[in-house]
């Protein structure tokens, strides 16, 4: 059974007959003390565990932000039966203020969203004074594909927050792609500069700002990593398509990062692959002191957990 501590009335009660394993802290913000909801179950293995057969042995905390919603409560419990996370529990109207501060404080690895708007909690996360976003970084947006058929995870970006990237928005998004994609173990990752056309043309700006990110990775900005383009997405994934068209790069038919040049482009893309290709798909916030999970209230509970293990792997970085 589950049994969770009434503050209120001061009692443990039995709140399901369904048995696993959640220790969830809740602040009192006026007596400055903490109070626990402790749930028993026996621990199984599932297929997330090979996302994570390279993290640290260490548990990580997860700052969870009002998890009422039936998705959330499913993603704690399987998170709690692979032994992967606790659980920071904040509820009432001041939740993502109270989340934030135990992340500042060091108190989470991972920020998650539950069944609060996004806007709300990403206001405190923003909030000049008092939030997370790390001086002189910027906000994304990073998502990870597993896709049915296709042998590898596909990391792309920016599909949630920035509108139109300029050339330092863009580099912080190759950025913490590579990163991404390093802690996935892919040590030398091929990053594709996704555009409808392979030529660059001033009436295309962002073919603009891709020649700069080029120059840059030549640099060495960006670590071991191959990149190309612009280019469409069925050349960066399909050999034969950049062989018909005579494009000749590493890149070609083996990307592992997919850079759009706008959010309706990858947005686009994103929900398309969910719903034809029945893609699983992580997506965090990155360039804040810790990842951010934000996922949409449309997404499935696959896709919210894959947000949040990966999430957690992410914290190696």
């Amino acid at each position: 059974m589950i049994v969770q501590f009434d503050c209120k009335n001061n009692k443990y009660v039995v709140i399901s007959t369904y048995i696993f394993v959640i220790s969830c802290v809740f602040f009192d913000k006026s007596l400055g003390v903490s109070h626990k909801s402790i749930i028993f179950a026996p621990k199984k293995r599932n297929k997330y565990n090979l996302v994570l057969n390279t993290m640290n042995e260490n548990k990580r905390k997860v700052a969870l932000v009002c998890p009422t919603d039936d998705h959330t409560k499913e993603v704690m419990q399987r998170a709690t039966e692979n032994d992967v996370a606790e659980f920071v529990c904040f509820y009432g109207d001041d939740a993502s203020v109270r989340a934030v501060e135990c992340v500042r404080s060091g108190g989470a690895d991972v920020l998650m969203k539950g069944a609060v708007n996004t806007d709300v909690l990403l206001r405190a996360a923003l909030d000049k004074e008092h939030g997370i976003l790390q001086k002189g970084h910027v906000m994304t947006h990073v998502s990870v594909a597993s896709i049915p058929g296709w042998e590898r995870p596909l990391i792309f970006s920016d599909a949630a927050v920035i509108p139109r990237p300029d050339i330092e928005q863009m580099d912080a998004i190759v950025r913490y792609t590579v990163e991404a994609a390093r802690n996935l173990d892919i040590p030398t990752p091929k990053v594709a500069l996704i555009n409808f056309t392979e030529k660059e043309n001033p009436k295309f700006p962002q073919t603009a700002v891709y020649q700069e990110i080029r120059r840059r990775a030549g640099e060495g900005r960006y670590g071991d990593m191959v990149i190309g383009g612009p280019m469409d997405v069925k050349t960066a994934l399909d050999a034969e398509s950049g062989s018909i068209k005579g494009i000749a790069s590493p890149v070609v038919g083996n990307a592992d990062i997919l850079i759009f040049p706008d959010i309706e482009a990858g947005n686009t893309f994103y929900k398309t692959i969910t719903l034809f290709a029945h893609a699983t798909i992580a997506g965090w916030l990155a360039g804040t002191q810790v990842p951010v999970v934000v996922t949409s209230r449309a997404d499935s509970v696959e896709s919210k957990y894959y947000s949040l293990i990966t999430a957690l792997k992410m914290t190696t970085l």
